[in-house]
């Protein structure tokens, strides 16, 4: 573990993480929970994690929260946690409460035809096994990929997507791995400012995740708790601690 701000401030945490009342884990999936593969469906939790949520949510002390950019519908079976705990998926458009309920995104007529228009230009590529379309995007899949292939393709993305992100109000997002057309309005930060105007405010919080897209809630969560990243190889964050997955 390598401590990117004050230790002053680790130890204070840990202490009233001790004390609280009141707590809640929030966790990004791919990259944080289980490790990347080119076949996405295939990305189970590491070994031990699911043993390991399951009880903290049969614990009944800590909220547990998995905010990913997976859809929610893909997200399930490869949790395989039941019951399951709170869920957001896409971003922070889709949520699943514990009881089942479910909330999603409305789209906008321009929204939606431009990601339908997207994803048509990629049929007609081929794209369609790279493709994994969302509720509020379209994201495109690039690894496994040799890295002159993933420049080409990338290179050939992005002339196609912009003029149709500028059209209908889309925008891009790159993240490790691929990049997504994305209806704006809706980050994990988001996701984050939601949970945490939920709970009381001497709620102990802590977020953990691995992209770029994790950065909005580091920043959302700022000094309300402790951001965790959690990658093989360290990159300039936001977060106040980062670990290597999975042994740490």
């Amino acid at each position: 573990m390598r401590i990117l701000k004050s230790t002053r401030e680790l130890d204070r945490f840990f202490l009233q993480l001790r004390q609280a009342d009141k707590r809640a884990l929030l966790l990004d999936y791919d990259g944080t929970l289980a490790p990347f593969q080119v076949e996405r469906d295939t990305a189970i939790p590491y070994p031990g994690v699911r043993e390991r949520l399951q009880a903290i949510l049969a614990g009944k002390h800590t909220r547990l929260v998995v905010i990913s950019g997976r859809q929610i519908a893909d997200l399930i079976p490869l949790l395989g946690m039941d019951p399951l705990p709170e869920l957001w998926g896409s971003h922070g458009w889709e949520r699943l409460l514990p009881d089942q309920t479910y909330q999603g995104p409305c789209l906008e007529t321009p929204h939606r035809c431009g990601l339908a228009r997207a994803r048509t230009w990629g049929e007609e590529q081929g794209w369609q096994d790279r493709y994994e379309s969302k509720p509020a995007s379209l994201a495109l899949h690039w690894r496994g990929l040799p890295e002159e292939e993933i420049t080409r393709l990338r290179q050939t993305v992005l002339e196609a997507w912009t003029p149709i992100a500028r059209e209908s109000g889309l925008v891009i997002h790159e993240f490790d791995g691929g990049v997504e057309l994305r209806v704006p309005g809706q980050t994990k930060g988001d996701a984050v400012q939601t949970i945490l105007a939920e709970m009381d405010t001497d709620a102990v919080v802590a977020y953990l995740g691995d992209d770029l897209t994790d950065e909005d809630a580091f920043q959302a969560l700022g000094n309300h708790g402790l951001s965790v990243l959690v990658r093989p190889v360290f990159r300039p964050t936001a977060a106040d601690v980062w670990i290597i997955p999975p042994t740490e």
